[in-house]
């Protein structure tokens, strides 16, 4: 008789979880729900700002709640500073191994997240991965950033995993390792994000206060200065010169950044009036019915990883611009699924936008169903199932 196979359970530190903003929330869940998948138990720990500093407040997701298995989230309070929370942190982290006992941990991003889970991963004598996902390497390897800490977290991970061949790269040339990083793109329901084919938009359209005559440039995610906010300003002003246009920001401004917005409105209030601000949108199905309303999707990154939104915009069939940042070249080929502008050169987007909204519309199918064909083959979840094994396995691997 054979004994059953103890159940593996994986503790996830991240920075952000769904509903959070942004993408490092969304791709935390669906990367701990696509592990809960492959057989292992996964608990969440998050940071929020939405409860009192240092609360910690536990709730399991369930089947049917977005989630195809069970995963049970942890949501701690932050406290002003950083270093008090790490250290709170690390007493809740404790507190759930004692409880959970863990085979392995998992940072969802190389700092806190990261940091975070190295150590737990050293202090608990089990082996522990990280994940870089956007700017992380590059905020983090130039002056003010904590160079020893990032170093300290990929060399003491056994395993690196990076959303990109860019930042796999990059953490390449910091540390000598006998072991590849993984690179493990983000990818796309492409079931929900699908183009809108028969979709009807005029009710969206008007709920939005769109009219008929105008372009609708469109920016998914939140909108900060990392993401291109001063391009996409300047864009819309350059295009607005020569017919009518809109600026649809699915998603939420981060609010450091309202000045900058407040700043603009009092100089260009007409501008400023077509700037339209969905909020937050926690369903996916939401998400992709405003990606319907849009002619061009932008994505100027000054720097980035490889952004969900991009893949969710082309898996609808929108033509993208975007900057050649981080991991994006990865996925855009200028000119045949997309467009791709310099990081140097952003300030030509404008004309870029013009350009794409004046080609013909064979021109615009045969960009559209090449942006949807990329993603639908290469950017989908059985090959990010296959990749998630291959590197759990490997973290798992007593030889290693």
């Amino acid at each position: 008789m054979t004994s059953k196979r103890p159940e593996q359970k994986l503790l996830m530190i991240t920075e952000r979880f769904s509903p959070d903003l942004g993408g490092v929330a969304r791709s935390a869940f669906r990367t701990a729900n696509a592990i809960s998948q492959l057989g292992w138990a996964v608990d969440v720990l998050a940071w929020t700002k939405s409860l009192p500093a240092g609360t910690l407040e536990s709730s399991t997701l369930q089947s049917g709640s977005g989630c195809k298995a069970k995963l049970n989230v942890h949501r701690m309070g932050l406290f002003s500073g950083m270093d008090l929370s790490m250290q709170h942190t690390f007493n809740v982290l404790e507190w759930l191994n004692d409880e959970n006992t863990y085979s392995a941990t998992w940072g969802h991003y190389l700092f806190p997240a990261g940091y975070m889970a190295v150590v737990a991963g050293e202090t608990f004598g089990i082996p522990s991965t990280v994940s870089a996902r956007g700017n992380d390497i590059d905020r983090l390897m130039f002056p003010p950033g904590d160079f020893a800490r990032l170093v300290w977290t990929m060399e003491r991970a056994k395993a690196i995993s990076c959303v990109s061949a860019d930042l796999a790269s990059k953490a390449k040339m910091l540390i000598r390792s006998n072991h590849e990083p993984y690179v493990i793109p983000n990818v796309v329901d492409s079931s929900i994000f699908d183009p809108e084919s028969d979709q009807d938009t005029s009710v969206l359209r008007e709920k939005l206060g769109i009219s008929r005559e105008e372009s609708v440039l469109g920016f998914c995610g939140e909108l900060r200065h990392k993401k291109g906010l001063p391009f996409l300003l300047k864009a819309l002003l350059e295009v607005r010169a020569n017919r009518p246009a809109c600026l649809l920001i699915i998603g939420d401004v981060r609010p450091r950044e309202a000045a900058q917005l407040n700043t603009f409105a009092l100089e260009h209030p007409s501008a400023a009036s077509r700037i339209v601000i969905s909020g937050n949108l926690e369903e996916p199905a939401e998400v992709a019915s405003h990606f319907h309303l849009c002619d061009v999707m932008l994505q100027p990154s000054v720097w980035d990883g490889l952004p969900n939104a991009l893949l969710e915009a082309m898996a609808c069939g929108k033509i993208v611009i975007a900057s050649d940042a981080g991991g994006i070249p990865e996925v855009v080929e200028h000119g045949i699924d997309g467009f791709l502008i310099k990081k140097a050169l952003l300030n030509q987007l404008g004309r870029a936008v013009e350009e794409v909204l004046d080609l013909d519309s064979a021109s615009k199918a045969k960009i559209s169903e090449a942006a949807r064909n990329k993603v639908v083959d290469f950017y989908n979840h059985q090959t990010e199932a296959a990749n998630l094994r291959e590197l759990l396995t490997y973290l798992m691997d007593d030889s290693n």
